[in-house]
């Protein structure tokens, strides 16, 4: 083991699960019922990462919640037949796990969907930490969310890394002091997430074992 990387945080969507399809097609399906014709593919690729508040109230703040309910029910009903896991992930996962690495999800979806995922993927006997949006009062790229993980997994930044595919992690974790990875996977673009400096980029999950020199 990397003597001083001992714990591992990763977001959830894009990162270990492939969600994007049923977050492309939950934003356009509420979007198409409130604003009908305004919004295609590419323009909600943007609101990957934000919480719904953020993106609801930013385009119609008096029909913001009735949008996130909206949002959350086709979200939920289509779950389990849009969501996959991405290649290499439960494997490296578990090899990580089985070498003693501590590991936490630092999402912001809501609990109870995030557990669907990991669930769904079997991912959810290797974490036995989840912060998610209602655990916390500030979501990334605050470091709240990552400094609640660590706090529970008894760990410290200096000896942590953040993985995700989007801005909001890269700069959660260096808000928090940790390392940062990001994934070349992002649906957003690899261009995209170099740009915010991750201390590493990942062309598939396998490439922490690498890093971590795991043997």
């Amino acid at each position: 083991m990397n003597t001083k990387i001992d714990t591992l945080l990763f977001d959830l969507d894009g990162t270990l699960i492939d969600t994007n399809e049923l977050i492309v097609s939950s934003y356009l399906h509420t979007l198409d019922r409130y604003l009908p014709g305004q919004y295609k593919r590419q323009d909600v690729l943007p609101f990957m990462g934000p919480t719904l508040r953020e993106v609801f109230e930013g385009i119609d703040s008096q029909r913001a919640d009735e949008m996130i309910r909206t949002y959350r029910e086709y979200n939920i009903s289509n779950h389990d037949s849009l969501v996959t896991e991405f290649e290499g992930v439960y494997e490296t996962i578990r090899t990580l796990s089985e070498k003693g690495y501590k590991l936490a999800v630092v999402t912001t979806k809501l609990a109870d969907t995030a557990r669907m995922g990991l669930k769904l993927t079997g991912l959810d006997k290797y974490f036995p930490v989840l912060i998610a949006l209602d655990h916390v009062e500030k979501a990334k790229p605050d470091p709240e969310p990552i400094f609640k993980a660590l706090d529970k997994l008894g760990s410290k930044p200096e000896n942590a890394m953040m993985v995700g595919d989007n801005h909001h992690d890269v700069l959660a974790g260096k808000n928090a002091g940790t390392k940062t990875a990001g994934v070349a996977w992002t649906l957003k673009g690899r261009e995209h997430l170099a740009a915010y400096d991750p201390d590493f980029m990942l062309e598939q999950m396998s490439d922490l074992l690498s890093i971590l020199e795991v043997r």
